[in-house]
Parts: structure tokens; sequence; C-alpha cells
């Protein structure tokens, strides 16, 4: 019962705050004001307009989509090497899969301006996919390494021993049944790689600026209430990715006892 509670209050404490944001965003004040004076929606119509946030906008989505291809096309045969074969080093692979998420990102920022700008990577998306990339793949590798170690090999057995080739297998067994695993690690590399701002910090540059490098520019130099109305939407956006993925839960639940 305790538990419960403090990890109620837990919640409640780092949750709460997040909705200040939502009422500043409708805020008619010129400035970052809480509580807001008065409520318009010029700041969400000035935040799909203003080139100054539809292209860092549509640059996120660009660099989170690439990085989300890139690290599933890398993770998956890692976590597959990791779970299905033995070989010399494998615990020094894995370790260094995982040390981009013991190293601080500020770190890992400076090493890679320093690096990509030997080889004129600095401002370009190239150099912030491959950024986040580096980051997202521990992620994906330990969603899918955890699916694969309860997956039974047997299917792929069956399979192949009807005359399935390798790719057939993998694309008629594998993948529906790794399905789940593959979006769940494909939704969290897409958001961790949307939400970094300290690496786009030091490798995107103007055309290449990304939504969270704008976000951190505009509160830095202008305080730009605009900046409240995006928060709103990265909110809001987060809440509906998971309210589909529980409404859809809950959808197969209700259909299983039919038969469906």
């Amino acid at each position: 019962m305790f538990a419960r509670a403090l990890a109620f209050l837990t919640a409640n404490f780092l949750f709460w705050p997040t909705l200040i944001v939502v009422p500043m965003s409708f805020s008619s004040a010129p400035s970052l004001q809480f509580p807001p004076p008065g409520f318009w929606i010029g700041y969400y119509r000035a935040f799909f307009s203003e080139p100054n946030w539809t292209g860092p906008l549509m640059n996120s989505l660009i660099t989170a989509s690439c990085t989300t291809l890139l690290t599933l096309l890398i993770a998956t045969p890692a976590a597959f090497a990791l779970v299905r074969l033995e070989f010399f080093g494998k615990r020094a692979f894995r370790l260094l899969l995982l040390m981009p998420l013991l190293v601080p990102h500020i770190v890992l920022a400076f090493a890679y301006y320093m690096f990509f700008g030997e080889i004129g990577l600095v401002q370009t998306y190239a150099g912030v996919v491959l950024a986040h990339v580096s980051i997202t793949i521990p992620i994906a590798t330990l969603i899918l390494t955890a699916a694969l170690q309860s997956f039974d090999a047997n299917l792929e057995r069956a399979a192949a021993s009807l005359g399935s080739d390798p790719l057939t297998t993998f694309r008629t067994v594998t993948l529906p049944v790794m399905r789940p695993a593959f979006l769940v690690a494909a939704f969290f590399t897409f958001i961790n790689s949307f939400d970094e701002s300290v690496i786009a910090l030091f490798i995107s540059g103007r055309d290449t600026a990304t939504l969270p490098r704008q976000m951190f520019n505009s509160f830095s130099m202008d305080a730009d209430p605009v900046i409240a109305a995006a928060s709103s939407i990265l909110f809001a956006l987060v809440l509906a990715g998971v309210g589909m993925a529980a409404a859809a839960r809950l959808v197969r639940a209700r259909l299983a006892p039919a038969g469906a």
C-alpha cells in the first residue's frame, strides 16, 4: 500500500507540472505567463505558419523517420546475433552496443561534432541521422533481444523443414510473431530521435535544425510563447500514441473471446 501511494505521488509530482504548459499555449500574453490573462489560438497559428517552426518540424520528422529505418536495419541483425549465435567477443560486442546509454549525451555530442567536422557531416541531415542512430541502436537492440529470447525457434525450423528459404521464413513466420516488438522498437526509436536536443545543438545547422533545437533557441534567446504551443502539440501526440496503443490492446482483448 505504501509503495503504491509513493508511486502515485511521484507520478503526480512529475506529471502535473507539464500541464501548466497547456493553458500557457492558449495565453494572450505577449510572453510566457501563468496564469494566462486571456485565451486565444494565435500561437498555434504561428507554429503552423511561420517557417522558423514549420521548417524544424519537418526536419525532425525526416530525421526521426530516417533514424528509425536505419536503426532497425542495424539493430535487427545485432539482436539475432546476440541471441542466436556464439562468437568470440560476444560480451564485448554487447557492451559496445550499450555504451551510448552509459555515456552522457553532451560527451557524445562533442565527440560527434569533432569527428563529423573532419569528414564534412556537420550541419547535414546525414550527420544528425548518424548521430541519432548511435543513441537509438541500444534501445532497439534491447527490445528486440528481449523479444527474441522468448521466441519459439521451432516455428522457424518447421517452416524450413517444409522447404521455406530463410528470407521467406523471416517474412512469413518470424516477422508476424515479432511484429509487436518491431513496432515498439520503432516507436521508441522515433520518439528518442524526435525529442533529442543535445546532439542536435552540436550537429544540426540552420537548414537542418530540429524542433527541439528550435525550441531551445527560442527559449534561451527571446522566450517566444510559441514554444508553449509546440510543447503542447508534442505532449498531445505522445498521449495520442499511448492512447491508440491502449485502445488497440483493448479491442484485441475484447475480440479474442469471439475468435476474431
